[in-house]
């Protein structure tokens, strides 16, 4: 087995956007930037963005200017996002309002899920509908502290939170998961789960990183504990910001030493090894492969290409 490397950039990252970190916690700055008529706002509610082109198949984020988002922006959460070509870029939360199209008129776009475009979405736009997206949903679940029950204010532009009670500092928190497609000669090994959405799918095995665990040693425990295959060399392909709601995928590819399958039925219905040729047509044997925005068909599709 030797190292595969990524053939190209995973959906979701190469973000145009200028973080501009060091001046979130400049007031002056903020300000200018928040009022500013270059200043472009990025709605989420509920999970979903504001797109044009979504139901033609050719869907492209909306970034509203400050005269359209100003109705639907008073009051809420928000957030600064950074710089994008030297224009302040925004994100906040109408997640509160049953029925937002009155503040976000059709006109302007439809609210649509970010990986229900597959993968369509302009590079540039997703990565940043994702950042947006991530980072409502945790303004929304840490509004009280985690130390002392006391309410959240935010600091660092929306960007962190600070307990009004005894002061705790709380960031935004991105759990390491690892993804790992594990492979011996020509086959690959892949598994099925209840939780999948489409009762076809097989996909690579996946599991959180535990306090005090190398990734290496998260690849090998995942692996044994779903599958009952031990593994061997890791090799590391790339990763995925997956804010859905708020992880990174760390991805590998990972030699097997058995091939006995035993699955966990806690977590994998089913699993099985499928060749290069059965992968490359997977309808011939019933199944499907994971979402093309997914680094888990990065996986599987660069171990197809690499002979």
């Amino acid at each position: 087995m030797r190292p595969i490397p990524a053939s190209r950039a995973n959906v979701y990252t190469g973000s145009p956007i200028d973080r501009a970190s060091n001046q979130r916690d400049d007031p002056a700055f903020i300000t200018a930037a928040f009022t500013s008529a270059n200043a472009r706002f990025v709605p989420v509610w509920r999970a979903k963005s504001l797109m044009q082109g979504a139901a033609e198949g050719t869907p492209t984020a909306v970034f509203l200017p400050r005269e359209f988002a100003a109705d639907s922006l008073e009051g809420r959460p928000w957030a600064f996002l950074g710089l994008h070509d030297a224009s302040p870029v925004f994100t906040y939360d109408v997640s509160d309002l049953e029925d937002p199209l009155p503040l976000l008129p059709e006109s302007l776009g439809t609210l649509t899920d970010i990986r229900a475009t597959a993968g369509l979405l302009p590079a540039h736009d997703a990565s940043i509908l994702a950042h947006a997206r991530g980072l409502m949903h945790w303004r929304a679940r840490h509004r009280f502290c985690g130390v002392c029950g006391g309410p959240c204010e935010p600091r660092s532009a929306g960007n962190a939170m600070a307990c009004a009670q005894c002061g705790a500092q709380h960031f935004p928190r991105t759990d390491p998961a690892v993804i790992m497609l594990v492979t011996t000669g020509e086959a690959a090994l892949l598994g099925h789960s209840s939780r999948f959405p489409n009762a076809q799918m097989y996909s690579t095995l996946a599991g959180f990183v535990e306090p005090g665990e190398s990734l290496e040693e998260a690849v090998a425990r995942e692996v044994f504990e779903e599958s009952g295959i031990r593994t061997g060399r890791v090799f590391y392909h790339s990763s995925q910001p997956w804010p859905f709601p708020a992880s990174i995928m760390l991805g590998f590819h990972a030699e097997a030493l058995s091939t006995d399958i035993t699955i966990d039925p806690t977590e994998l219905q089913d699993a099985r090894w499928f060749t290069r040729d059965q992968l490359r047509a997977p309808e011939s044997v019933g199944i499907a492969l994971p979402r093309a925005d997914s680094i888990a068909r990065r996986l599987i599709e660069d171990w197809m290409d690499a002979v």
